[in-house]
Order: structure tokens, then sequence, then C-alpha cells
């Protein structure tokens, strides 16, 4: 039966597990994003998730015909995958759009780069033909960030009554970075994305610079897009069509920022749980009473960890009164390990704890405790405890840790914030804002919030988490829904 909502995403509500017997079982998502899609899902009757099959064991399900309801999910040949999701999402829109490059090194685009970029097109090609085939008339379809770029633009050509939306969770890259692309490449990024009715960023400064950049692209034969002034904002612009002028009717994709927020009843739901009382009370026992400095990140390049650490050390450099007064708490997660730099810097945030651990602990005090197991229930227990939360990202989509930790902090925290996060333009104005490259700044901004007063920090803290709930998840995708039908 077609669907009238449709949502594609890389990563799907659920995963396969394999027994040894070959029974397959199904696991549902994790995390507050597929927590709150599924949420919204469950209220569009006949509503479809396309995703890719991202383990052997996904990929058994799909060969078998093992579906569950309202799920579908797609066997990429892996090599394909691996070239699309490693080879372009990862290492190439990924830094693109996060400024990650080394520019005297990198990009390099050749052949090889080629080569992964037609399995990036085949990639997009195979979730466009499945929202085509799954998608009844006039369908609104809603496809999820940088892995499916693509695929606006490809499914528009093969079904131009549905109503497309597409959001990007990263932030977009400005227009100099985009222009870094070779122009084939960047007019088909393009071309995809005004394929969308409507594109949705987490900010206005994301937003801005897709419209800007778009602006100066003619992409893939596309009338030379213009900005709309007034609202709404988005692109004026034509697309290719076999008839005598060359092209189709003149269209307008809109854009507007939507930021995701947290689901407060859920999250504190979560941050109660009695393993999470358990995992409390051993931090507690672990800290024994001293102040707390919490962030937790995966090992992500974009998360600035590493002068994250550099701000601290020198904290306990230039206020040598914080001396065993302190503990930094650090989850830092690893992510990527099977690309060389994500390890590279993994073992630097390591190395570099244990210098300012070397440099400045006792045999009573140790200045940073950095956990390296991903454990969510962990992260809640420091949530509850924080009383500084260090969110320093270099530029970041949105970070939704900045939001959550003011939810479910237990005595209020102060919240460090740097102006690369896409959080920032909602939560700067309570936070203690810095430059994500200033170490000192950082250095200062940490000792202002130790030392903040208790009214202080709790009022900020209410009106911290006032603003990270406005747009949970789950009317989050509602409002984007809402607004492709209107």
């Amino acid at each position: 039966m077609a669907s009238q909502v449709l949502v594609a995403a890389n990563r799907g509500p659920l995963s396969y597990a394999l027994a040894p017997d070959g029974a397959l079982s199904a696991r549902r998502g994790g995390g507050g994003l597929v927590s709150g899609l599924s949420a919204a899902l469950a209220q569009q009757p006949g509503a479809v998730w396309i995703c890719a099959a991202l383990s052997d064991a996904d990929r058994e399900a799909v060969r078998r015909g093992v579906a569950e309801p309202g799920v579908r999910m797609l066997d990429i040949d892996p090599e394909v995958y691996d070239d699309a999701y490693n080879g372009i999402a990862n290492s190439v829109l990924w830094f693109l759009h996060h400024h990650l490059y080394e520019i005297p090194r990198e990009p390099v685009f050749d052949a090889e780069f080629r080569r992964r970029w037609q399995s990036y097109v085949t990639y997009n090609e195979a979730f466009a033909a499945a929202l085509a085939e799954e998608a009844a008339e006039g369908a609104a379809v809603l496809i999820q960030d940088y892995h499916l770029a693509l695929a606006p633009g490809m499914l528009r050509e093969l079904r131009p009554d549905l109503r497309i939306g597409h959001f990007t969770h990263t932030p977009w890259a400005s227009p100099e970075f985009m222009e870094m692309l070779p122009e084939d490449i960047r007019s088909q990024l393009v071309w995809g994305m005004l394929g969308a009715d409507r594109l949705g960023f987490h900010t206005w400064r994301w937003s801005a610079h897709f419209i800007t950049g778009a602006e100066s692209d003619d992409a893939r034969g596309i009338a030379t897009p213009s900005v709309q002034s007034g609202t709404p904002r988005g692109v004026s612009h034509r697309r290719t069509a076999a008839d005598a002028s060359g092209y189709g009717p003149a269209l307008f994709t809109e854009v507007t920022p939507y930021p995701l927020g947290v689901d407060a009843d859920e999250l504190r739901g979560l941050a109660h749980r009695p393993e999470v009382d358990a995992k409390l009370a051993a931090l507690r026992a672990e800290v024994g009473g001293l102040k707390t400095i919490v962030r937790v990140d995966r090992t992500e390049l974009s998360k600035n960890i590493l002068r994250g650490l550099l701000a601290y050390r020198e904290l306990l450099t230039t206020h040598p009164e914080w001396r065993g007064r302190v503990v930094h708490l650090a989850s830092a997660y690893p992510s990527r390990q099977d690309l060389t730099v994500y390890r590279e810097y993994t073992r630097a945030v390591a190395d570099l704890a244990d210098q300012v651990n070397a440099e400045f602990g006792t045999p009573g005090w140790q200045p940073v405790l950095v956990s390296v197991e991903d454990d969510f229930a962990r992260s809640l227990a420091a949530y509850r405890l924080a009383d500084v939360a260090l969110v320093n990202p270099v530029r970041d989509g949105m970070n939704l840790v900045a939001k959550e930790i003011p939810v479910v902090s237990e005595a209020g925290c102060v919240l460090v914030l740097s102006t690369g996060a896409g959080a920032y333009e909602e939560l700067g104005a309570d936070a203690l804002t810095v430059n994500p490259y200033d170490v000192t700044a950082t250095a200062e901004a940490l000792h202002a919030a130790l030392s903040m007063p208790d009214a202080e920090r709790a009022d900020r803290t209410k009106r911290l988490a006032a603003s990270a709930t406005a747009l949970p998840p789950a009317q989050w995708l509602t409002a984007q829904l809402d607004a492709l039908r209107g």
C-alpha cells in the first residue's frame, strides 16, 4: 500500500542481529532523533521509513524478506555503500561543511574521488527509486542529511507530484568552501538539494550559507538561482526540461530553520532510571564533592576536545585556586575509528588528558577523568552532576548536548558555549560564549562559570532549559510535515 508520509535516512529506526542458529531478531534504534522521528511517524498512519541496511544481519533480513511494519531497508552493495558513506559523505561532505580541511594538503579531487562520487550517486539513486515506489500520489517526503543530498533532485524527476523536504543536520559550508568542489560536482550537489520544495537547517546561519552559495551557482543547467527577498526565504530556479526553451517552469525552494530541541519529559525520565542512579552514585564517590566541568562528545574532529583540555590546563595554571577543587569529567566516545585521522585524534585526546593529570595531579586528586566507553547512562549521570557544561565545537550543526545538560542538571549548570555551535543562536544569551579557537578566553570563561553565584546559575539554567525544549523531535518533524502539506 502506498504511503502518504515517508522519511528517508541513512540509519533506520531498528537494526537486526543474527544468532548462531541463523535466527534474526530486531532491535529498536537509540538516540533522541530516532526516538523523536519514530514517535512522530507513529502518529501518521501508514508512514514508511526508508533506510540503508548497515550490517550483514540487516542485509540478510532484506534478502529473507523480513520486514518490520513501516520500515524498508535497502540492500546496497557493501562496496558502493562504503564508497558513498565513508569515501564521500564522511570524508568529503562532512569535512567540507565543518570546514575541517587542512588546506595545504586537502582536499584532493582526483580520479579516485570521482569513482567514489559515482558510488554516492548510485546510493542516492537507490533511495530515490525506493521513495518513488513507496509514495502515494502527492505524498509528503522528508529526506534526512548530507548522505542524501542528491536524492531530492532525483526524486523530483521520478515523481514531480510529490511534496519533498530535505533537512541537513550538519552546518552548510560557506560559499568559499563550497567553491573548493569541482564545478560539475558542486552543480550536482546544488541541483540535488533544489529538487526539494523545502530545505531545513538548524539555524539561519546555515540556511543563509546555502542560499548565498546557490545564488552564484549555475547548477547542472539550471538558470542561475536567485534569492527571493522577504518571506519566505529561499531560492528561485528553473530545472532542465525537454522543450524548446530548455527549461521548465520557474520554481521556488523555500529554506527555513527548524532548530531541533530535546524532549524534556523523555530525557528526564531516562536520566532518573535506576542504572543512571547507580552511575551517579559511583561518580559522586569518585568526584568527592568537588566542582565539576562536564563535556560529552564523540571524538569527532569538529568537537574541539583538544582545545577544551588546553583551556582547562590554562585554568589550572592561571587560577591555581581551583587546583584540588574541580574535576573535569570528559566523556570522549571514539568515533569513525576506521579513518586514520580520527584514530590519531582520539589518541591525542587521551595523551593530553594524561599530560594534564601528570602535571597537576596529586595523590588525592585527579584533575581529568576521561571515559572512552559509549555509556549513555554514565553520560546522563554526568549531566545531573554538572556544575559547568563545556560545549566548544569549532563548527556544529546544532549540538544537542548543549541543550540536554541544562535540562537534567540537578543543581543548575553554567553553559560555556562556543559561537561555532548551531545552538549558539538559541542559547547564547544565557551562556558564557567563547571563540572556539581562543584557549585563554575559554579558560577565563571556565573560571567565571565556576565562580558564578548559585542564584544566577539557577536562573540561567531555567532559561536555557526552556529554550532547549522549545521544539522537541516529534514537534520538529510535525512542523516540517505541516509546512510541506500547507
